[in-house]
């Protein structure tokens, strides 16, 4: 893990932590979005107002590209690979990334899976928070990203059982039918996910078998992100190694090293 400095920025008038950042990847369906989320839960974060939540977590769904009028067309179809680096607004994310780190409000859009489209006229608002959760297939696929976060999670689940979980989740909430989920399964997720989510696994300074499963590593790293919300500007944080978390015997290298 990257232990970059908490330096000190000016929020509303006054000095705050810089945010400690956290990508959270992992393959679809793997439980990355409920890991985020039993993290806020142990926290207390969950039932606070936008406005006085400390942990705040933003979806790289969100960060979807707006697509071409041939692209929708064939997104329609289920032929349009939204598990491709190329479907995702790298650039957007890391400026809001950035704009987060600086301590400023930022206004994140909302994704309808449904048209498939960014939302032009809905959006959440994310207030300077001390902890922010980013999660998504591909947070660590582009450098400029990964080298902002100061904590790498993987959230590491069967693949047997992801498609177990996508299935009804593309159908009930999505609406979308079983053919052609299962088409874009093995045409696109699949593929993808073996070529571009799953190396970046080596990056992650933390990897969490079987998801929010784990309840035995979700409380570890909930006690590392306390520590950070509990400690003084003079104190350093230790870092989270592989070996804390039970399942998990690999520690990850150095960026680039493979595991």
């Amino acid at each position: 893990m990257s232990e970059k400095p908490a330096d000190y920025v000016a929020t509303n008038g006054f000095e705050s932590k810089t945010p400690f950042l956290i990508g959270v990847a992992g393959g679809t369906a793997s439980g990355k979005s409920t890991v985020c989320q039993r993290i806020m839960e142990k926290l207390g974060q969950q039932h606070k107002e936008q406005t006085e939540r400390r942990v705040v977590c933003i979806s790289q769904d969100s960060f979807y590209r707006t697509l071409s009028p041939s692209e929708r067309l064939r997104a329609e179809r289920g032929q349009f690979n939204f598990d491709h680096p190329d479907a995702f607004d790298d650039k957007k994310l890391l400026a809001i990334l950035k704009d987060i780190l600086a301590g400023k409000k930022v206004e994140v859009p909302e994704y309808d899976y449904i048209t498939n489209s960014i939302s032009p006229h809905r959006s959440h608002t994310i207030y300077p928070a001390d902890v922010v959760l980013i999660e998504g297939i591909l947070v660590f696929y582009f450098p400029e990203v990964r080298e902002l976060f100061h904590m790498k999670l993987f959230v590491d689940t069967d693949s047997d059982t992801r498609l177990a979980r996508r299935v009804p989740r593309d159908i009930m909430e999505r609406g979308r039918d079983l053919e052609q989920v299962l088409n874009q399964y093995m045409n696109f997720v699949k593929p993808a996910f073996e070529e571009f989510c799953l190396p970046t696994k080596k990056f992650a300074d933390v990897i969490i078998p079987r998801g929010a499963d784990n309840l035995v590593a979700i409380d570890l790293i909930v006690q590392h992100i306390s520590d950070y919300l509990r400690r003084s500007p003079v104190e350093k944080l230790p870092p989270l190694g592989m070996s804390s978390v039970p399942g998990s015997p690999q520690r990850s290298g150095q960026s680039g090293r493979p595991h």
